[in-house]
């Protein structure tokens, strides 16, 4: 009996020194996640469970010893019923306060291992957030260089624009002033024709004029 008492203790003492250590961020606390991961794999929950139920019913049959002892009349208890109604006690309280204990050990492993997830999580997400910064980054930059180029390019074509504008402009001063020196030519060209015609026409009055004289001398 005083056997499973310091068993029971050093199983208590356990299970506190593993929360103890499941409060502090250590290398050691890695190491009990890890082998409690391992120990939930495959057949281990079943043997855990299996263990836990075991000690649950021995505690509730120590319990069921204690009211047994308890409900006996005052009289008949002799000293060693008392000695042995607080060894039963004490393995109940021990059995129970390990039970809650291990209970405590499950939940916070599952929240560790659940804050580990969320930890791992939300660093995925600061890292693709900073993917697409760098994407949004290089992306802006992008346009920005584009843009640019374009409003280069809208210059260039301005440029080019008004040179045309200017060179159209003086092809139309030449065409006007080809178009006048055309009229003027056209103006020359009929005062020359007037002027051969008046020409002509004093020729003929002047061969006429000559042929009359002649056709009187020859008479």
């Amino acid at each position: 009996m005083l056997a499973q008492v310091q068993l029971l203790f050093m199983v208590v003492f356990l299970e506190m020194g593993l929360i103890l250590m499941f409060l502090f961020r250590t290398p050691l606390r890695k190491l009990i996640i890890m082998t409690l991961d391992r120990v939930k794999r495959g057949s281990g929950p079943l043997i855990v469970k299996s263990v836990a139920a075991t000690v649950l019913v021995i505690m509730i049959y120590t319990v069921y010893s204690i009211k047994e002892l308890q409900s006996r009349p005052a009289d008949s208890v002799n000293p060693t019923d008392q000695i042995l109604l607080a060894h039963q006690i004490l393995e109940a309280a021990l059995m129970g306060f390990s039970l809650f204990l291990g209970l405590m050990i499950d939940r916070l492993h599952h929240y560790i291992r659940e804050l580990r997830l969320l930890r791992k999580t939300m660093e995925a997400v600061k890292k693709q957030d900073r993917t697409l910064d760098n994407i949004k980054n290089g992306e802006a930059s992008t346009l920005r260089d584009e843009i640019s180029s374009l409003r280069n390019k809208m210059k260039q074509l301005e440029s080019e624009t008004e040179a045309k504008e200017k060179e159209v402009q003086s092809q139309r001063a030449n065409s006007d002033s080809l178009k006048g020196q055309s009229e003027k030519l056209l103006l020359e060209y009929d005062r020359i024709l007037e002027e051969n015609q008046n020409l002509r026409g004093q020729l003929q009055s002047v061969d006429q004029t000559v042929s009359h004289s002649d056709n009187k001398k020859n008479t």
